[in-house]
């Protein structure tokens, strides 16, 4: 079955003047336009296309990428406005129409928006909301902490941290204590659950596990005490957090996670001047 909006692996079936025609398991036919054939293109072979409609209505497919597709958020230009609605540059020579009735507010030639893509109903064509609050919380979150996961960075919470869409369904949020460096609106990243609320929200970490992050500390602590002339690091866990992303490009609550691990392993000590190794580290 095609799936209008999304990536399908078809099969090229018949050549013609103006393209190639793909086909699904079902022998639905959909052209491929000559502007997007390969060049090593043979019938039989497989091609992964995106299936939309043209501005007459009938089905085309493209090798091009859009940036979003079906049911996806995305940060989207808006290329130009008209009385129909405002038309986004998503990646494809077809403009995505957002219209009038699913804009919060009046959108500008050249302004950047977060939209979620979708299937109109009525028409079956392909359209954009930046009303962006009913698409989601609409299911039940079902994670295990730990449960790896892709989060689109939404908003900065001064003092906080930052809002994200989850998998393109849910909301979270990643806490200033836990990041190295700061995110921008936009962005894309891994990231993994730490904790799912009762209120479906979620409590991200942007990186591996906790274990994972604090050998990694760990061992770059050890690595610059090593290269240091003293044979010290001129911090500790009383450290000013940005003095600690900067020496160590990470969170102060993994900082401090990774001095328990060294401390434990009587890899360090701590000392006046900040840590050093201990004796049996050598000098």
């Amino acid at each position: 079955m095609i799936r209008i909006g999304q990536n399908n692996m078809l099969t090229a079936c018949k050549t013609v003047d103006f393209g190639v025609y793909l086909a699904d398991e079902s022998g639905q036919e959909i052209l491929l336009p000559s502007r997007y054939v390969p060049e090593d293109l043979k019938i039989g072979d497989k091609v992964e296309a995106f299936i939309y409609r043209d501005n007459e209505g009938r089905l085309i497919a493209t090798t091009e990428k859009p940036y979003a597709q079906v049911g996806e958020f995305a940060y989207l230009q808006v290329k130009q406005v008209n009385k129909i609605g405002a038309f986004l540059d998503w990646g494809l020579m077809k403009e995505l129409l957002v219209p009038f009735r699913e804009q919060k507010a009046n959108m500008r030639e050249g302004g950047i928006y977060l939209v979620y893509v979708y299937l109109d109903n009525t028409t079956q064509r392909i359209v954009a909301s930046a009303k962006i609050d009913k698409f989601l919380g609409n299911v039940l979150p079902h994670y295990e902490n730990g449960d790896r996961v892709k989060a689109l960075i939404t908003e900065h919470a001064e003092g906080l941290g930052y809002k994200c869409i989850v998998d393109n369904l849910h909301r979270g949020i990643i806490y200033e204590s836990d990041l190295a460096i700061p995110l921008t609106l936009g962005q894309s990243i891994d990231a993994y659950v730490r904790h799912v609320r009762e209120d479906g929200k979620i409590d991200l970490t942007p990186a591996g596990n906790a274990r994972s992050r604090t050998n990694t500390v760990a061992k770059r602590i050890m690595q610059l005490i090593a290269k240091s002339a003293d044979g010290t690091l001129p911090v500790d866990d009383h450290s000013d957090p940005e003095d600690i992303r900067r020496l160590l490009g990470c969170s102060k609550k993994d900082f401090k996670k990774a001095l328990g691990h060294l401390y434990r392993e009587k890899q360090i000590v701590f000392g006046d001047d900040g840590i050093r190794k201990t004796s049996r580290q050598g000098s």
